[in-house]
């Protein structure tokens, strides 16, 4: 596994991170030893954020005698410069830290610049001036807006989704960054789950020399499969390029990746699981997408209320209720036995 400079903040680091959004999913005790088991197996990029509930707590925990080995990316969704000290003051307390490798604004919906009346880049400088963060990145989902950012000149990193589902526009948006010397964080790798095949992922991922992909992971044998890279590196050959580009033709267009930023739902719709229902039956199959609860979820999006709201909040701007209503749709012929999976 090859080592990349993630732009100019000069973080040297294997290709191959860990994201911790999963392991607030998991008690203290297992996430510890799976972020050290991540370290001892050379992992040394770990990125959280302060909406991951308790993952920071977490990474303090793990990380705490050996800070200075590893990099840590953390992220606020502050509006306010009176929310981002706050929220800045807590994750350096749950990190258990003096400072962060990279602090990040949290899927931005503009890109925060000096003078433009927030007042939140400055907050960044400010932080940096005082040694609480060494490197000042932004996240992002609307290509827009992260093509602003990629041209602004403003950040050293860019966290944005990509795997080999990205499109043309998002390619080119990793050569910006290439370019101006931004560190490219690569995020949703797996398309929100829907792919399936971790070498091909990963052999994806290595022939671009700007981009750190961080991979969520929560078991550990999701783990085990990433860490097996480091010594078992997997090379785009004729194979996997094949099978890429089989997937690009089942799966390119408009698709859920399960994000959950257009929820709560005022229908109650459970919209990050049921927007992407027919691709899961089909490709990561199991009895729980046909059980009665979630077969009560589904029945939900017959109360749509239709009030767009999923609409304005999707990263993606998905038309979610045609969505919903297309994977209902679909949910019922497998129900019905019309449709075999």
């Amino acid at each position: 596994m090859k080592n990349i400079v993630l732009g100019k903040t000069g973080i040297t680091v294997p290709q191959n991170a860990f994201g911790a959004l999963p392991i607030q999913r998991i008690n203290e005790y297992d996430a510890v030893k799976l972020l050290r088991h991540a370290y001892e197996g050379g992992m040394r990029f770990f990125d959280t954020a302060r909406a991951y509930t308790d993952s920071e707590v977490k990474l303090g925990k793990a990380f705490e005698d050996i800070r200075e080995k590893i990099y840590i990316a953390s992220k606020s969704m502050a509006k306010t410069p009176e929310e981002f000290w706050e929220q800045l003051d807590i994750t350096l307390n749950n990190l258990k830290t003096d400072y962060l490798d990279i602090y990040q604004f949290h899927c931005a919906d503009m890109c925060y610049a000096p003078n433009d009346g927030t007042g939140m880049y400055e907050c960044m400088l400010k932080a940096k001036e005082q040694g609480k963060i060494r490197h000042i990145g932004i996240t992002a989902h609307k290509i827009g807006i992260a093509e602003e950012i990629a041209e602004s000149g403003l950040y050293e990193t860019l966290q944005f989704p990509f795997s080999y589902l990205s499109s043309a526009r998002e390619l080119n948006l990793v050569d910006t960054c290439r370019k101006n010397n931004i560190g490219f964080i690569a995020m949703k790798g797996l398309a929100g789950g829907l792919l399936t095949n971790s070498k091909a992922c990963m052999a994806y991922m290595l022939q671009f020399d700007n981009v750190l992909p961080i991979w969520g992971i929560q078991r550990e044998k999701e783990l085990e499969e990433w860490l097996n890279f480091m010594k078992n590196t997997p090379e785009m050959d004729e194979e996997t390029a094949a099978f890429i580009e089989k997937e690009r033709q089942e799966l390119t267009g408009e698709f859920c990746r399960g994000c959950g930023y257009c929820m709560p739902c005022p229908s109650g719709i459970m919209i990050n699981q049921c927007a992407r229902m027919s691709l899961m039956l089909r490709r990561a199959p199991s009895a729980a997408w046909l059980s009665e609860s979630m077969q009560a979820e589904m029945m939900k999006i017959e109360e749509c209320l239709n009030c767009g709201q999923c609409i304005s909040k999707c990263p993606y701007e998905l038309n979610t209720p045609g969505l919903l209503k297309k994977n209902l749709e679909d949910y019922k012929n497998v129900l019905e036995g019309k449709v075999k999976i």
